[in-house]
């Protein structure tokens, strides 16, 4: 069902996380929380997160993208697991079959944050890509399991003044999403201030 904005500049934002322990109920989910939760503090601009927790299966994975973009009309999509390298971590795999074009200077960025905290980030097998239909278009980003890792990732890094000394990857979602032709999305300067061009700054 197509969601409704309640406002033009609403985000309507899908959040999917993806485990197989979880979507048992074994397992006390932690990818959703943390996405709602950063999102939260996070934005300015009004949203409406639709939330999915899946299981490892790659055809799963799948039908829920397509699903939350072509069907609800999220113009954002955050994935939470299934990353890295073991058998069952076929998230990558997933999103890039169901994209149209990659975005690679995320998943790029997202491995530079991660190395400042630990060696292994180099497992990350994280993507981005944009899902385009004849009418819309959507951003879809991979980000870790842990809510820790995905607040990291989205906001960079800081020194102990505040100052970015690297940013984080959501610096450059409201842009991305202005340029795919989504609403304006506006953040929290204190969490993860947004970059746009001038010319691409609406006027207050």
């Amino acid at each position: 069902m197509k969601a409704q904005r309640s406002h033009p500049d609403e985000l309507i934002v899908g959040l999917v996380s993806i485990s197989d322990r979880a979507s048992r109920g074994t397992y006390e989910d932690q990818g959703l929380p943390g996405l709602r939760d950063w999102l939260t503090r996070a934005l300015a601009s009004p949203w409406q997160p639709h939330g999915r927790l899946v299981p490892d299966e790659r055809a799963v994975i799948e039908t829920t993208l397509v699903e939350l973009v072509d069907v609800v009309g999220c113009d954002l999509v955050l994935t939470s697991g299934g990353t890295g390298p073991a058998r069952r971590d076929v998230t990558p795999e997933a999103t890039l079959a169901v994209a149209t074009r990659e975005m690679p200077g995320f998943g790029e960025q997202m491995r530079r944050i991660s190395l400042a905290f630990v060696p292994t980030a180099i497992l990350s097998r994280q993507v981005a890509v944009l899902r385009e239909t004849a009418d819309h278009a959507a951003l879809i980003i991979n980000l870790p399991g842990q809510p820790k890792a995905i607040a990291e990732t989205l906001e960079g890094l800081k020194d102990a003044d505040g100052k970015t000394i690297e940013a984080g990857v959501f610096a450059a979602v409201p842009y991305c999403i202005d340029l795919i032709g989504g609403p304006y999305v506006e953040t929290h300067e204190a969490v993860v201030k947004s970059f746009r061009p001038k010319s691409a700054l609406r006027s207050r």
